[in-house]
Order: C-alpha cells, then structure tokens, then sequence
C-alpha cells in the first residue's frame, strides 16, 4: 500500500515523507523542477544547497552522470556505512537539484523499501534530511517536526514505530580516482 501511495503522489509531482538506509526523508521525482522547488519551501532552505539523489543501482548513475570514474564502484563496495558521493557533470535530472558547479549528491540506496520503491517508479528520488533547514535531523519518525508531516502529500507508514537512531550518510567528493570525505 504505501509503496502504491507513494508512486502515485510521486508521478503527480508531490513529496513523500519516507525512511531510507539512514535517516527518514523528504523525497520528490528528482527529474521534476518543481516538485523539487516544493522540498525547498517545505524545508525553508536555500535553493544555493543542493539535495541528495537516492538510486537503486550502478547503472542508474550511469544515466544522471557523465562519464563518472568507475573506480568510485570499487570504493563503495568497500565501505560500511551508507555513503553519498558527489558527482561532477550531472545529466537528466531537474536544474535547481543541480550545483552551479555542474556537481550532484548521489547514493546507492541499500534500504529494501526504498530500493523496491525507486525500482518501480523508474526514476531516482530525492532525499533530504526530513527538517526545517538549520535544526538538527530528526534521529527517528518521532522526531519529525509536525510542520514537515503535515506538509508532505504522503506520510509512510513503513517503520514509523521503528525507534532505532539514525545517522546521517557519509558523505564523499569523487576527485582524481580517490575519495575525499566531507563527512565520516
């Protein structure tokens, strides 16, 4: 059902309110400018920081970026922790996710709903932390700020009594055939 709920509000350009292999986020079509223009106003952040990509597979990278270093699938299947990479030459996704720069944030989702998800609806989503730009990201469903649930178009119910706490993703810039880490 929520699977179902959320492909619906996603094709019509909504956000969803959902739980990823780290923390709970607010999520959109990352190839529609204006569901992500929405995220932006919901979080009251800057459209200057960029989002997060979530992805379900390596090929998937291949589609949203331009000629990324393969070496970069190597590393990742090294590492633990869930971990974002910054790509450069970013293609096919919606201009205000992009940096100026031509750079975006993508991850390699592992969680099974999110993977099941982003498979069905054929396109990568956004992730953002799921608070008002410049508090604290919310460790679990119950942290959430009314403010964000009740804004959304579709809570998921999927592990909203999960009280486990929640990181964030490391976060990687790809350059030169090496990681350099934004954050651990």
């Amino acid at each position: 059902m929520d699977v179902e709920k959320c492909l619906q509000v996603l094709k019509g350009g909504g956000t969803i309110l959902y739980p990823t292999d780290t923390i709970w986020g607010i999520g959109c079509d990352a190839t529609n400018a204006e569901a992500v223009k929405k995220i932006y106003e919901l979080k009251k952040r800057s459209d200057e920081k960029s989002l997060i990509v979530l992805v379900s597979n390596e090929k998937e990278i291949l589609r949203y970026v331009m000629q990324p270093d393969p070496g970069v699938f190597d590393y990742l299947k090294t590492v633990r922790k869930p971990t974002t990479v910054i790509y450069e030459r970013a293609i096919g996704l919606a201009d205000n996710l992009v940096e100026k720069d031509g750079s975006i944030a993508i991850r390699i989702c592992k969680d099974k709903f999110c993977k099941h998800l982003i498979n069905r609806f054929r396109k990568p989503i956004v992730s953002t932390s799921a608070n008002i730009s410049g508090h604290p990201f919310s460790q679990n469903f119950s942290d959430i700020p009314a403010e964000i649930k009740r804004n959304v178009d579709y809570v998921v119910l999927y592990r909203q009594n999960d009280n486990t706490v929640a990181e964030p993703s490391a976060l990687i810039r790809w350059e030169k055939g090496k990681p350099i880490v934004l954050r651990p």
